[in-house]
């Protein structure tokens, strides 16, 4: 390991605890979204900056939703590396008396609680602490590092990292995205599902329940058409050519599992289908004329999203007191990049040299802001902490993860802007 990498770790070995707390006023920082209101993580992260005299600025299209924007360049001419990060949360949950609350930011013996930890604020940690200490080394480093640390990941990035690719695309394009999302120290992400956000409105007379005779019930022909979307996930995917190679080896599927749960293998290269809110019926005794599905489907590359909505149409045909319509705002198409690309093998190398394993390359089941970037045809590589507690009530990291992400991206950046 070389004289920069070595001083890397030893910056980030001394601050430990001045990142882990950084991390848990971060996750007291509330951030949920919707309603998407920003501006107290935001403040949190900019004192830090600020602090740290590093350059940033504010480019926001709303008041409530701030997004951070920050670069330097090297001694020399080189390629031009973004960082990207969310602060936003998922929405907030009531918290139960006697429980750990949502936003405590609890420090622990050997982990950090709060909405976000592991979605995504210490990923977004890494971020900002990698662009803190290769600022100090700027005059050693080739290229650009651009910080980018938007609001609206959780509702499909259209005010933040979209804004911003919209609004200054010079300054966060670049050659090249690194992402904290949750991976899971045992995968990396070079892909990622697209989606399909679809809402279903039956309609019918309704009426009592004891005259099934009359009317037929919104609910039942609602719960046929939820068993029917099954077969979305029957859809076999013709992958792009090397991703299918990639996603069949043994070692792959063994690191799938252990990064995102047993059976997740199964999944990573099929469509699936979430039946997210089902809503209908005033009463026990009464037959509903009115109900609301609403299914989350996601969709790996090698599934145009095309060929989910002709199976969709044909079971509409099927009902024709249902109607669908596709929220636009939250569907998008899969995004990949090269599973063995540059910015991939240096993760790896770095996390071998750290853990003493080898990240294997994955596609998301979720999705990330890192898809923009590759819709660009610019490689964009998520590795972040484990995603199992994303979303709980008990979300966490651990701080031996926390640490490790810091390290890892840190030192993946700096090999990056070295060469």
């Amino acid at each position: 390991m070389d004289d920069l990498k070595r001083r890397l770790l030893d910056w980030i070995d001394a601050d430990r605890d001045e990142i882990v707390r950084f991390l848990s006023g971060f996750l007291q920082a509330k951030s949920p979204n919707p309603p998407g209101d920003t501006r107290e993580a935001d403040a949190h992260v900019r004192a830090l900056l600020a602090r740290e005299g590093l350059p940033h600025r504010t480019v926001a299209a709303k008041p409530h939703l701030p997004n951070i924007v920050g670069s330097f360049e090297g001694a020399a001419p080189g390629r031009h590396l973004v960082l990207n990060g969310h602060m936003d949360v998922f929405p907030a949950i009531e918290d139960r008396p006697g429980e750990r609350g949502q936003w405590s930011g609890e420090i622990t013996e050997d982990r950090v609680y709060g909405r976000g930890a592991a979605d995504m604020k210490c990923g977004t940690t890494a971020s900002i602490m990698t662009y803190r200490y290769l600022h100090r080394l700027r005059d050693q480093l080739k290229g650009r590092l651009t910080l980018t640390v938007v609001s609206d990941e959780e509702t499909g990035g259209r005010w933040g990292t979209k804004y911003l690719m919209e609004t200054c695309p010079d300054e966060v394009l670049g050659d090249c995205c690194l992402n904290g999302e949750p991976s899971g120290l045992a995968t990396l992400r070079f892909a990622e599902k697209g989606t399909l956000r679809l809402v279903f409105t039956v309609r019918t007379t309704g009426g009592h329940g004891a005259y099934p005779h009359l009317s037929a019930s919104a609910n039942k022909i609602a719960a046929a058409i939820v068993a029917e979307l099954e077969a979305i996930s029957d859809l076999e995917a013709d992958m792009p050519d090397g991703i299918a190679a990639v996603l069949a080896r043994p070692e792959v599927q063994a690191a799938v599992d252990r990064s995102l749960g047993d059976g997740a293998r199964h999944v990573v290269a099929r469509a699936t289908v979430n039946i997210g809110v089902l809503r209908g019926g005033l009463k026990i005794n009464m037959m509903p004329d009115e109900c609301v599905v609403e299914a989350d489907v996601r969709v790996p590359p090698g599934i145009p999203r095309d060929r989910v909505r002709a199976l969709v149409q044909d079971i509409l045909a099927r009902h024709p007191e249902a109607e669908m319509e596709e929220r636009q705002d939250h569907s998008y198409d899969a995004s990949w990049c090269a599973p063995d690309g540059e910015m991939a093998g240096i993760i790896q190398d770095n996390v071998v040299a750290l853990k003493g394993f080898r990240p294997e390359p994955i596609v998301s089941l979720g999705g990330s802001d890192g898809r923009y970037w590759r819709w660009r045809g610019i490689p964009a590589y998520l590795y972040g902490p484990s995603p199992r507690t994303m979303g709980r009530r008990d979300e966490h990291v651990t701080i031996d993860e926390l640490m490790h992400i810091v390290r890892t991206h840190a030192l993946s950046a700096c090999d990056y802007l070295s060469r």
